[in-house]
């Protein structure tokens, strides 16, 4: 079954060695000057003057449009920069009229989150729900990197709750985790489950520190639960695996479920699916069971 994907991302490590951080400076210098040459100086509402040879904008007139000083710029063209701002990497992305994946190329050169990510589509892909959905009579669900609850099965719904009856900010596995009532009672080991899946939560906001929507799932987590403000100061990482969750359902009673993880995608935005495979045969039994509940 394709569920049983290795559980880590395929990431490849990013080199930061003295030759590694040349080589990235020399990138972005060229991948800057040829956004500037494709400029042209209409398009920014410039005067094109009778005597102009540069192809597109001259490196003056970008530091001009972007209010970042001459001699810096150029400093960044010819590579000489060792370190640019994500504020002078916005301004400069925006003077060249950059696209979406033109901008993410220029931060991910420069080695710098962009402070101005656009919100990633709430929206799950219609292949993602088909998967998603496939997996019955196992839970599943699709998730991002924050833990958001993207869509979800019914056996999904029938042994945690379904999302869609809850607000759309409380949609997320940390945040049911630490204030749902139903998810303290029912799992039976969420004491250890909160510590885990926050650690792995600062472990993942490592790349993300910078963006909205990250912060703002922090601060709500902190305002709300002096809990898992304790547990955040720990400073706590970890990484994500497979292991087993113990559910006490009301119904058909203890499922043991290993969690497993599919990432359709190790860019951004990165969803994966995440399946709850039961453990024993007798936690298989019990999902069969609540499944011809459900049809009955």
């Amino acid at each position: 079954m394709s569920i049983a994907a290795p559980e880590h991302r395929t990431d490849q490590p990013v080199a930061t060695g003295p030759r590694a951080q040349h080589i990235r400076r020399r990138e972005l210098a060229a991948f800057l000057r040829s956004r500037r040459e494709r400029v042209t100086p209409e398009q920014v509402g410039l005067v094109r003057g009778p005597r102009r040879r540069t192809p597109g904008l001259r490196r003056e007139e970008v530091a001009q449009l972007s209010a970042v000083g001459v001699t810096w710029y150029t400093w960044i063209e010819q590579a000489r920069a060792t370190h640019v701002s994500a504020q002078v990497l916005d301004a400069v992305a925006r003077a060249l009229l950059m696209d979406p994946t033109e901008r993410a190329h220029l931060f991910a050169l420069a080695g710098t989150t962009d402070p101005r990510i656009d919100p990633e589509c709430p929206v799950a892909s219609t292949s993602a729900r088909k998967i998603v959905e496939r997996l019955a009579p196992y839970p599943a669900s699709l998730q991002n990197a924050r833990y958001d609850v993207l869509a979800a099965n019914r056996p999904f719904a029938q042994v945690f709750g379904d999302p869609a009856e809850l607000p759309p900010a409380e949609r997320n596995c940390l945040w049911l985790l630490t204030t749902s009532e139903r998810w303290k009672r029912d799992f039976v080991d969420r004491d250890e489950m909160l510590r885990d899946l926050i650690a792995k939560y600062r472990a993942a906001m490592a790349e993300h520190v910078a963006e909205p929507a990250w912060k703002e799932r922090l601060q709500g987590l902190l305002a709300v639960s002096e809990e898992f403000r304790e547990l955040w100061e720990q400073h706590e990482v970890a990484p994500m695996s497979p292991h087993v969750k113990r559910y006490r359902h009301p119904v058909v009673g203890l499922l043991r479920l290993e969690h497993r993880n599919m990432w359709l995608a190790p860019q951004p935005p990165a969803h994966r699916v995440v399946a709850y495979i039961p453990a024993d045969e007798e936690s298989e039994e019990r999902l069969e069971r609540l499944a011809e509940l459900a049809d009955g």
